[in-house]
């Protein structure tokens, strides 16, 4: 697996941009230099984040989002599992 997060990625295990794999291992997003924590989809080539809009809910029981411009920049929070035994491996 490689150390780029995917360009699109959504939390929705309804949606087709959905990867468990990649969620488990966390991905973390910084929006214009601010960390989010609320994000339920991003993408990095349009620059673009969907954030839950309160406790709203759509006609479905899906939150309600909002769609935001700016600067995104996704990674790991844990390093993959390769890389792990490879500095171990220098050390």
């Amino acid at each position: 697996m490689s150390d780029t997060p995917p360009d699109r990625l959504s939390v929705n295990p309804r949606s087709p941009l959905y990867d468990a794999e990649v969620l488990q291992r966390g991905v973390g997003i910084r929006f214009n230099g601010v960390e989010k924590t609320n994000v339920e989809e991003y993408c990095v080539s349009e620059g673009w984040i969907k954030v839950a809009a309160g406790r709203s809910l759509d006609r479905k029981g899906m939150p309600m989002t909002l769609k935001l411009k700016g600067q995104v920049e996704p990674y790991y929070q844990t390093p993959a599992a390769g890389a792990e035994a490879e500095d171990s491996a220098e050390g």
